[in-house]
């Protein structure tokens, strides 16, 4: 029987910068030149004042867990060595949240306002994952 394929994103024409960046361990985002606000994920107009004038800035890839959840029964089969499986709601620096996961930490010990940082995990030639680790 073979192993299930773990999900990954797919690129597409408004976040294919912010994964080819990732894949150089840069996390980038998008930011409104008019209204001077970050936008994720990534879209072809500011959400708050629908410009396209729109410029990719690089994060400091700080923040803290806003929110967190753990998954104890699969919900792919894919995940099923994984458990039990952590997801994080990352409140970036600049403002916007990251959905990732926790690279070095055990899911119990887990905390909301725990500070973090981004780390970069390659998962083939064409993705490179942001998750984050305690600071």
């Amino acid at each position: 029987m073979t192993t299930p394929q773990f999900p990954l994103p797919v690129p597409d024409l408004y976040n294919q910068e912010f994964w080819d960046k990732c894949r150089e361990h840069q996390l980038v985002l998008r930011r409104c030149k008019d209204r001077s606000s970050f936008v994720h994920p990534p879209k072809p107009n500011c959400p708050k004042c629908a410009s396209d004038n729109l410029e990719w800035r690089e994060s400091e890839g700080k923040g803290k867990v806003y929110t967190f959840v753990i998954t104890r029964q699969p919900v792919n089969p894919a995940f099923l060595d994984r458990l039990p499986w952590a997801v994080v709601d990352v409140e970036l620096k600049e403002g916007v949240h990251l959905i990732s996961n926790l690279s070095d930490c055990d899911p119990e010990e887990i905390q909301i306002g725990m500070d973090v940082q981004v780390v970069f995990e390659k998962v083939n030639d064409e993705i490179t994952l942001p998750k984050f680790k305690r600071v």
